[in-house]
């Protein structure tokens, strides 16, 4: 678990820093990917789920 979360807080930064000083690129993707892998393997990936389902339920809601 300690690696799964040192993995995870690497990848968003690397992934931080190119989005911050090139945009997205093919490479960035390719973290961005992987930072989301391996996010979905740690323990707060139930509460990333429940947030996502509310805001798409928020969003699903607005009439214009």
């Amino acid at each position: 678990m300690i690696l799964s979360i040192s993995g995870v807080v690497l990848l968003g930064i690397v992934l931080f820093i190119f989005c911050r000083k090139d945009g997205l690129r093919p490479l960035h993707a390719v973290v961005a990917m992987l930072f989301g892998f391996y996010l979905a393997s740690t323990a707060i990936a139930p509460s990333i789920k429940a947030g996502g389902e509310s805001l798409a339920g928020l969003l699903g809601g607005i009439r214009f």
